[in-house]
């Protein structure tokens, strides 16, 4: 009798620590599924253009379905995945080492994938006449060798150079720390960081010594569907990667100029998923490597990972 009753209160104690189990787990409150519900996702708000287009895609198919994408800073997105308060964001980079094994070691099975690529623009006011630059004169002008428009060309009408990003911890500055600089900070004495990438282009648009550094999904005129058209409020550099920068060797974040590799500052797009429901999350992963979702990028003016695109060459006749 006293063993009888020692199992059934063992099993008791069981239950109720997997009963509290469950409702301590992360996805316990979740109810979305492949085709419905609602979830947030974290995106680097540099991607804002371009992630905002393909959620309205993907809605189309999935009436159900609500993406709420929660735009931030890299460092932020990528954390609350690692914290489990959210199961997908996207960056500007893949998973480290580290924060791979981390969630491993919990249990979990996270992914990541590559959607496509887009180039980092260099903007300016329009009214500054400088529109070329090389990259050994951008990199000199983040390590603050180079402070002045004069540095840069004897008859610019402007005084220092004002270096203006996004967030101080978005994947622009990441960018330009790991793979302009090396992994040494921007040393620069006149470097502004603004709340997001529309407010990069209000300041840059009202101060003339400015310089920008935005994704290029937020340059296109959205008039104007071949993608040869930029925002006429700010001028987009051309940028070499010889030194000196000149009209022959320097290339703006056209498509062209991104898919052929002239274009010398291109960043990848990586989605980092980890939801073990393999829900709606795990869903719009997924639709970015569709046909629509990579469509979505192609006609943002970006690289599409699953590229199969045809360059012609044309002869435009004289008027």
């Amino acid at each position: 009798m006293r063993l009888f009753l020692y199992i059934i209160t063992l099993l008791t104690v069981l239950a109720s620590c997997g009963r509290r189990t469950m409702e301590d787990s992360p996805t316990a409150h979740r109810t979305d599924t492949k085709s419905e519900g609602e979830v947030n996702i974290m995106v680097d708000a540099s991607f804002q253009p371009i992630i905002d287009e393909q959620i309205m895609v993907f809605k189309m198919r999935r009436k159900k379905a609500t993406i709420n994408p929660i735009y931030t800073n890299e460092a932020e997105a990528i954390r609350s995945v690692l914290e489990l308060k959210e199961w997908l964001a996207i960056t500007a980079r893949r998973f480290r080492p580290e924060e791979l094994e981390y969630l491993r070691s919990r249990n979990y099975h996270p992914t990541e994938m590559i959607y496509g690529y887009d180039g980092l623009a260099l903007i300016v006011n329009r009214d500054n006449p400088d529109s070329l630059i090389s990259m050994d004169d951008f990199k000199a002008i983040l390590r603050g060798e180079k402070v002045f428009w004069k540095d840069l060309n004897a008859n610019s009408p402007y005084d220092s150079i004002e270096v203006v990003f996004d967030n101080p911890l978005s994947s622009t500055v990441q960018y330009c720390v790991d793979s302009l600089l090396g992994g040494q900070p921007i040393k620069t004495p006149n470097v502004y960081a603004v709340a997001n990438s529309a407010d990069v282009v209000q300041h840059v648009e009202a101060t003339p010594n400015a310089i920008g550094i935005i994704g290029s999904n937020w340059l296109n005129d959205k008039r104007d569907t071949t993608n040869l058209t930029f925002r006429r409020d700010i001028r987009v550099m051309a940028v070499s990667k010889l030194h000196p920068a000149t009209l022959q060797n320097s290339y703006k974040p056209y498509q062209y100029q991104i898919v052929r590799g002239y274009y010398p500052m291109i960043r990848t797009l990586w989605s980092l998923l980890n939801d073990p429901l393999r829900a709606l999350p795990y869903m719009f992963q997924n639709h970015l490597m569709t046909h629509e979702g990579q469509l979505v990028i192609f006609k943002a003016g970006l690289m599409p990972a699953r590229a199969n695109m045809e360059i012609r060459h044309v002869k435009m006749a004289p008027k």
